[in-house]
């Protein structure tokens, strides 16, 4: 098990385990790393409650209907106002059964995020990638792009502009602030994001879960939570700061939207 901080290569870049630090921040492949070298075994948090039990997690999105969002999912505003050049089409309110037809990988540091041209982010500003369809495609795109960047130089923008206020937050920056950044140099790699599958969704908050693949075609997932906010998918963690939930073992990539490289 990892108790000083490096990865299998030795490349010392990978912090204490997950699950020994409340609130800490994990990019595709730390996640990957952490389950090859637990050999897949049930994980614990610190509150001892076991996660490898959790392969069908409970959604924190309600999926219930009645949304208060009155835009009409158009992307023309109303009273739910995008910020200033962001605008997208967001008609398609059903759950994704495909990744997008302009789906592609884009950089970020030493992995690649799915990114859209029509979905989003179309906007780039450093590390803040934001402006995100109001869809369940969007929040897919939204949770994948978030998440991996707060493992970077940079996290703590993404945080104050992309992460919901509040103590969940708050606690997210006491416990990131402890850590060093991810380097950004180096071979990027598109085989930690394997797919995804969306637990829960309305217009107003959503649950997605991540499919990673590992080493020996190993599989692991974990579930990140959005909110709909200032216009735009914010990340929403717990109130303890943690932003990954349900970390399990999987046998493969059924019940998964698996992304076409």
């Amino acid at each position: 098990m990892l108790n000083s901080g490096r990865s299998r290569g030795g490349s010392g870049e990978w912090e204490q385990p997950f699950w020994q630090q409340r609130g800490w921040i994990l990019s595709a492949g730390f996640l990957l790393v952490l389950l090859v070298l637990a050999g897949f075994t049930m994980l614990t948090h610190d509150d001892n409650t076991p996660t490898g039990a959790a392969s069908d997690p409970t959604p924190k999105a309600s999926a219930t209907k009645g949304s208060t969002d009155d835009n009409g999912g158009n992307g023309s505003g109303g009273s739910d106002t995008r910020p200033a050049g962001c605008r997208t089409d967001d008609s398609d309110q059903a759950k994704p059964s495909k990744v997008p037809g302009d789906f592609r990988w884009k950089a970020d540091g030493t992995g690649l995020v799915p990114v859209s041209k029509t979905i989003g982010p179309l906007k780039y500003d450093g590390p803040v990638w934001s402006c995100y369809a109001h869809t369940p495609m969007g929040a897919v795109l939204a949770a994948h792009s978030i998440t991996d960047h707060l493992s970077y130089p940079g996290w703590r923008t993404v945080v104050d502009r992309q992460v919901v206020p509040g103590a969940g937050r708050d606690a997210l920056i006491a416990s990131r602030s402890q850590d060093d950044d991810k380097p950004t140099s180096g071979k990027a790699d598109a085989g930690g994001y394997a797919g995804f599958s969306v637990l829960a969704y309305n217009k107003e908050e959503a649950t997605v879960m991540l499919l990673l693949r590992g080493p020996n075609a190993a599989y692991g997932s974990a579930s990140v939570s959005v909110r709909w906010q200032d216009g735009d998918w914010k990340l929403a963690p717990d109130a303890d700061g943690t932003v990954y939930a349900g970390m399990a073992q999987v046998a493969g990539t059924k019940g998964f939207i698996t992304w076409e490289a």
